[in-house]
């Protein structure tokens, strides 16, 4: 399964969109949409090209991630899981809760443990988007 256009606006949206090299809350070099890396720098700037055609990059080992996971997704849960592991990394979204419900085949428990990821506090708001999305209510 791969992430769809919908999940990749959303992603983009609550990461932000920016074309130029900016420090995040913990002071690392990010710029497109939450990239970080050896080559991002104060003064960088990219196209919006150069933005889209990364975070494709960027999104496949999260989607790679989420397609570990071994159980059926609908869409929204899929996009909703890649979002997630996004943020939390891949290590993170491996051990979470969220995966261990998925595998015992629990949903409900899985959407509701996207909200056990709220730290620091300004992330609430994200993982309650995240959570309406795993649940199609978007």
């Amino acid at each position: 399964m791969n992430i769809s256009a919908d999940g990749v606006a959303a992603i983009s949206t609550r990461e932000g969109f920016k074309l130029q090299a900016y420090r995040d809350v913990k002071g690392i070099w990010t710029i497109g949409v939450g990239h970080t890396g050896p080559e991002v720098h104060r003064g960088l700037v990219w196209t919006i090209e150069v933005v889209e055609i990364t975070l494709a990059n960027d999104l496949e080992r999260f989607v790679a991630a989420v397609n570990n996971v071994g159980c059926s997704l609908t869409q929204n849960e899929f996009d909703a899981c890649v979002s997630l592991a996004f943020n939390i990394g891949v290590g993170g979204f491996e051990g979470s809760s969220v995966v261990k419900q998925l595998k015992a085949g629990n949903k409900q428990a899985a959407a509701d443990d996207f909200l056990m990821w709220e730290k620091p506090p300004s992330l609430r708001a994200r993982r309650e988007g995240e959570r309406r999305q795993f649940l199609g209510e978007m």
